[in-house]
């Protein structure tokens, strides 16, 4: 599989250039930026590796068509960019890009006719096994558990909740047949009143260099569940994001998440 990293001269670029290298049946295609000192740079000594022979370059497009799949890890503006270039060119493409706004699920969607798309709010394997224990405990509990969701990233984060507590959210929220939309409580200040029966909570600390920590709670009357899972390196979430594009090859357009991935449902 020849797969293409585009922002690959970022903190997580970088990585997946790196796992890309080092996974038997992936083959590195190239990379690009938007613009920046990186442009021209071989992908070898972006990393502090050996030279490549291919060069970080600003089309995009010419990225697509010489790749079997695209995996993206930028911001949302770019990431609407290339699921557009997704549904144009018929590539695959993994997204794990967060804080994505209703007009970047809307053209995820339309990618998602013409192209294999994968998208999660987190690429890595034992977040994916929260999410679906989330999801579990949540139809099993019931209503008289309240559901929080605590999460903790580095200071350089720049949206809150984070993707994966919202997608925890989510989950909560399915396992109870309910739109989280409408239980959701992702801030609380001042007097807020009793907590009301079926909410679903956030709590967001940023500070140092937090990879990323996530803890949903189910807390009851006389007892309280807690799972949790600590990133310690963002290699899985590279790791998790090529294992994704390999799973690609062959598949059916359509919208796929790292649950399908894995075989979690």
């Amino acid at each position: 599989m020849k797969i293409g990293i585009v922002g690959c001269a970022g903190r997580m670029g970088r990585m997946l250039i790196q796992e890309v290298l080092a996974t038997p049946g992936a083959a590195l295609a190239g990379g690009t930026e938007p613009s920046g000192p990186a442009i021209g740079q071989d992908l070898g000594l972006l990393i502090g590796a050996k030279v490549l022979g291919v060069a970080v370059t600003s089309d995009t497009r010419a990225l697509f068509v010489a790749s079997d799949v695209l995996i993206d890890f930028t911001v949302p503006a770019a990431t609407k960019i290339h699921a557009e270039l997704a549904a144009a060119t018929g590539k695959a493409l993994v997204i794990g890009t967060t804080g994505l706004g209703n007009d970047v699920r809307a053209a995820i969607a339309a990618a998602a006719k013409k192209a294999v798309v994968i998208q999660a709010p987190n690429m890595s394997v034992g977040v994916n096994v929260l999410l679906a224990l989330t999801e579990k405990l949540a139809a099993t509990l019931g209503s008289e558990y309240d559901v929080e969701i605590l999460e903790m990233h580095h200071r350089h984060k720049v949206d809150a909740p984070s993707g994966t507590a919202l997608g925890l959210g989510e989950a909560a929220a399915l396992g109870r047949r309910v739109n989280l939309k409408d239980v959701a409580r992702t801030t609380r200040d001042g007097q807020v009143g009793l907590r009301p029966a079926g909410e679903i909570g956030f709590a967001t600390l940023r500070g140092g260099d937090v990879v990323g920590e996530h803890t949903v709670i189910f807390a009851a009357g006389g007892e309280r569940i807690e799972i949790t899972h600590k990133a310690s390196s963002r290699e899985i979430f590279a790791k998790g994001a090529v294992r994704a594009a390999l799973w690609a090859k062959g598949r059916a357009p359509g919208l796929y998440s790292m649950r399908d991935v894995l075989g979690l449902g």
